[in-house]
């Protein structure tokens, strides 16, 4: 089973920069494919960014193409987003999931990024 537990959202000035990390328990972190989604309020949960089990694939939605950088470390078990000129439009409860070929989904518990303008 996987654990997972997100970490560094906060309240952001518009502009500014913020990074997420999403910490894995258990010892099979390096085989799932990884990514964020949000949930704004009154929204449905929508894809942020993913990246594949060796890190060597990256997705991105258009809305945050150019200014997010997800990434991770298989060592570490973690998976970070980098967020940069955050708009007030990316606010939202941010989640991290882990999802594979015939592997368990599971999901984090959720972070709030708030960006002011």
């Amino acid at each position: 089973q996987v654990q997972l537990v997100e970490s560094g959202g906060g309240l952001v000035q518009a502009g500014g920069s913020s990074r997420l990390s999403c910490a894995a328990s258990g010892r099979t972190f390096s085989s799932y494919d990884m990514g964020w989604f949000r949930q704004a309020p009154g929204k449905e949960r929508e894809f942020v960014a993913a990246i594949s089990w060796s890190g060597r694939k990256t997705y991105y939605a258009d809305s945050v193409k150019g200014r997010f950088t997800i990434s991770r470390d298989n060592a570490k078990n973690t998976m970070y987003l980098q967020m940069n000129s955050l708009k007030p439009e990316d606010t939202a409860v941010y989640y991290c999931k882990a999802a594979g070929p015939r592997l368990p989904v599971y999901w984090g518990q959720g972070t709030q990024v708030t960006v002011s303008s």
